[in-house]
């Protein structure tokens, strides 16, 4: 194996996934297209398209019952940042729910965040 490309976010609503993570977010729509009888969403950050997110639709009771605690109560998804102090001023006004401030240490400075639904986010910003 190389790398990672892909990683699976379960959604409700591919629309309001796409809206959350491309207007708040700052992600870029990669690719929404029919698959089958589904549709095949991908978004990326605009300086790394390597890895793309998979916005998949929650079809089943066992998916939707995941929507939101993918990660459990741990982040689910680590974002690296060169501002978080700027993003996280960014972010917040467009509604974006933090679970606290940004906070500084030995290990950088970094804030966690929730998705549309409650999925946790961890953004982080090197020493």
């Amino acid at each position: 194996m190389n790398k990672v490309k892909i990683i699976a976010v379960l959604v409700l609503d591919q629309d309001a996934a796409i809206e959350f993570y491309t207007r708040k977010l700052g992600f870029e729509l990669h690719e929404d297209q029919p698959f089958g009888e589904s549709r095949w969403v991908t978004i990326s950050l605009p300086k790394n398209s390597d890895v793309t997110i998979a916005l998949e639709l929650a079809k089943t009771p066992d998916d939707k019952a995941l929507v939101g605690k993918q990660g459990g109560s741990h982040a689910f998804l680590g974002f690296d940042t060169s501002d978080c102090i700027g993003d996280y001023q960014r972010m917040k006004p467009l509604g974006v729910k933090f679970l606290g401030e940004p906070q500084s240490g030995p290990w950088g400075t970094g804030v966690q965040f929730e998705d549309l639904y409650g999925n946790k986010i961890f953004m982080s910003q090197e020493p």
